[in-house]
C-alpha cells in the first residue's frame, strides 16, 4: 500500500478547509442530495463527498456507507487531492499504490474508484466527490464529464459556505466564523481537560494610518497583519477578525505563560515584513491575554468579552517598525 503524499500547499489547503467550518458538521440535505443523485446516475453503491484533513478523510454526505471518516493514510481521496484531474482505479485490487489497502481487502471492498477534487479558496483542493464499486469498471469520456459536473456543484455549496464564514479583505475567519470555530475548540479542550488561551489585539492608531496613506494602504496593512499572524501561529490556532482594525486568536494547548513569547514574534514577523515591503510606516498592536476557564468562560462571548477588557486595562502595546 502506498499512503498518500501531502501536496505542495498543504498548509494554506488545511487552513481553507478549516475557514469553511464544516469539519464534523451534521449532513446537510445540499450535499447529501448530490452523493443520491451521483449513486443513481452512475449506478454505484457509495458516493461520498470527501474532505481531507490532517490526519483523516471526513465525509461530509456518506451515501452508502455508514462511516463518517477514515485514516487520512488510506484514503483514495489523499491521493486524488494531488492532482486537478479525476482519479480513476478500474481495479484497485490490481493497483500497487491499493491492492493491500484495509478498504480493498476489508470492508467496504473497494474495487472501482473515481475521485474529483473539490477546489475552493485560492485554489486548494480540500476533497473529493467520489464515487466507489465493489467492482471492476471504468468511465467513458462522458461520464467524467458527468461527475466534474456534479463536483462543480458541491463546489459552489462550499463556497457559499466559505463566503458565510471568512473576511474577504484578510481572508481569516470573521466574527461568525470565527465564534462557530471557538465553540468547538473549546469544546474539545474543556473536555479533554487541555489549556487554551485568547489574544485579543487592535491595531494602535489605525485611522491615522488611513489619513497619511489611504484606504487602500489601510487594507493592505489588514491583509498584511492577518498574513503573519496565519504565518507566526500554528495551523492548529485560530485567527479571526473582529471588526475593522480588531483581531483575535485563539491559542489551543497554550496557557497565558506562552502569550509573551508568541506577540514578541510577531512584532518581529511583522516589522521584518513590512521592512521587506519597503512601507512606509510601522504598525504597533495592543494586546489583551485571558487564559480559558471554563467555569468563568461558558462561551466565547464571555471569552472575547474578558480578553477586551485585559486589553483596554494594560493597553500593553508593541511596535513593528518597518
Amino acid at each position: 500500500m502506498l499512503a498518500p503524499q501531502q501536496p505542495a500547499n498543504e498548509r494554506q489547503r488545511i487552513h481553507t478547509l478549516r475557514l469553511l467550518n464544516i469539519l464534523d458538521t451534521h449532513p446537510e440535505e445540499r450535499f447529501d442530495r448530490l452523493t443520491r443523485l451521483a449513486r443513481h446516475l452512475f449506478d454505484v453503491p457509495i458516493a461520498l463527498v470527501s474532505l481531507v484533513d490532517n490526519q483523516r478523510q471526513w465525509f461530509k454526505s456518506s451515501s452508502g456507507l455508514e462511516v463518517n471518516e477514515t485514516s487520512r493514510d488510506i484514503s483514495f481521496c489523499g491521493h486524488a487531492i494531488l492532482s486537478d484531474q479525476i482519479l480513476m482505479i478500474p481495479d484497485a485490487s490490481a493497483d500497487e499504490r491499493f491492492h493491500d489497502n484495509p478498504l480493498v481487502t476489508g470492508a467496504p471492498g473497494i474495487r472501482f474508484y473515481a475521485g474529483c477534487p473539490l477546489k475552493v479558496g485560492s485554489g486548494s483542493n480540500v476533497g473529493t466527490l467520489c464515487l466507489i464499486d465493489t467492482r471492476p469498471r471504468v468511465l467513458d469520456a462522458e461520464q467524467r464529464g458527468l461527475l466534474r459536473d456534479l463536483a462543480k456543484m458541491a463546489e459552489q455549496e462550499l463556497e457559499a459556505m466559505q463566503l458565510a464564514n471568512i473576511d474577504e479583505l484578510t481572508q481569516v475567519s470573521n466574527r461568525r466564523g470565527f465564534q462557530a470555530l471557538a465553540e468547538h475548540a473549546l469544546s474539545m479542550s474543556k473536555r479533554m481537560g487541555t489549556a487554551a488561551s485568547l489574544l485579543y489585539l487592535d491595531l494602535d492608531d489605525f485611522k491615522a494610518l488611513n489619513l497619511a496613506h489611504g484606504h487602500v494602504e489601510g487594507d493592505r496593512a489588514l491583509a498584511d497583519f492577518a498574513g503573519v499572524l496565519r504565518q507566526v501561529l500554528r495551523e492548529m490556532d485560530i485567527v479571526g477578525r473582529l471588526s475593522g482594525d480588531v483581531f483575535v486568536v485563539l491559542l489551543l494547548g497554550s496557557s497565558a505563560n506562552d502569550g509573551p513569547a508568541i506577540i514578541e514574534r510577531l512584532r518581529l514577523a511583522l516589522g521584518e515584513h513590512l521592512g521587506a515591503g519597503r512601507r512606509r510606516y510601522g504598525l504597533a498592536f495592543s494586546v489583551g491575554q485571558i487564559e480559558y476557564d471554563p467555569q468563568r468562560h461558558p462561551n466565547v462571548k464571555q471569552l472575547l468579552s474578558d480578553a477586551e477588557g485585559a486589553m483596554c486595562a494594560g493597553r500593553f502595546s508593541a511596535r513593528a517598525k518597518a
